[in-house]
């Protein structure tokens, strides 16, 4: 089998896998780390998965005002939170996800301004490569979606103008001006969403972010980088998606408690993100320390 044909299948069997898995929504927010880390190099703020996870499970704070707007934690933050903007309805483990970062990065100070749906995609330079990008495309592929890629690319960095504006948690604001980064980790943002525009995979998948630093001019060396980046990550999310689906195996069926108890959600998150402590349960569960304190034994104790 050609190096073409196994991404296309490994693909396929990750994206209908995920249509089914139990564990979808844990693969889901582990994929997002990932795919923020790609966009934060991208972005020249590179940052590690595992410094993420640190700051998600409550083991270091978040950056002090005296380190400037513009930390990486506050870029992949950002970049995080664009990967999941659209896909948090019914996902609870989303949902705290949110929790999190919005203790960083408050993108609901502009909601007034903008559409619910379009939350995530502030300014015109966001809107006209989300339009440009995810209109369908005639014909499924990588050479497609890489000619188009290279287009809106080209078209960006003639129109790039204002950014995406935050409010960071103590009131300061976060502006990322596209010609910063330059125009490339837009469209990875987009990217997930573009697969799909493409009839590459049926749902976005966060670790399809990744695109080369600079972007190649011919669509033909740009479809093989597509293609061999997705063949890694397609090996990599199965491989993911298998522990997560083990993982679940050994969370009770039965855990004996009432349907509000956040306990079974608690439980789930760890998966996701390990080693959490206290003050991250609080946030991630949206409850008091003293509630994280008394589920954290609960899940503990079935756990044993």
């Amino acid at each position: 089998m050609d190096a073409e044909n196994e991404t296309y299948l490994l693909l396929g069997r990750l994206d209908g896998r995920l249509q089914t898995s139990p564990a979808t929504d844990l693969w889901l927010a582990r994929m997002r780390l990932k795919g923020a880390v790609l966009l934060a190099e991208l972005a020249g703020v590179p940052i590690t998965e595992d410094s993420l996870l640190t700051w998600i499970g409550g083991r270091s704070p978040p950056p002090r005002r005296s380190e400037g707007l513009n930390d990486p934690l506050s870029i992949a933050a950002l970049f995080h939170f664009a990967l999941q903007a659209e896909d948090t309805v019914g996902d609870a483990v989303a949902e705290a996800s949110l929790r999190v970062l919005r203790t960083l990065l408050d993108d609901r100070a502009e909601a007034e301004l903008y559409a619910a749906q379009d939350l995530a995609w502030f300014g015109p330079v966001f809107a006209e490569a989300k339009r440009a990008l995810l209109a369908p495309l005639p014909c499924p592929g990588f050479l497609p979606l890489a000619e188009r890629l290279i287009t809106v690319h080209r078209d960006l960095g003639l129109h790039a103008g204002a950014g995406r504006s935050v409010l960071t948690a103590d009131g300061r604001r976060l502006d990322i001006d596209p010609r910063s980064f330059d125009t490339i980790w837009i469209l990875g943002t987009l990217l997930p969403r573009a697969y799909v525009a493409a009839g590459l995979t049926l749902r976005p998948l966060p670790s399809l972010a990744g695109l080369p630093r600079f972007l190649p001019e011919d669509p033909l060396a740009l479809a093989d980088a597509l293609r061999t980046r997705t063949l890694d990550a397609a090996r990599l999310g199965l491989a993911e998606l298998d522990r997560l689906e083990r993982a679940l195996l050994r969370i009770p069926a039965d855990l004996n408690v009432t349907k509000r108890s956040k306990a079974p959600l608690l439980a789930r998150l760890q998966l996701a993100y390990p080693d959490l402590r206290v003050p991250a349960i609080a946030r991630l569960l949206g409850i008091s320390p003293q509630g994280a304190v008394k589920v954290q034994a609960l899940v503990a104790a079935f756990s044993a």
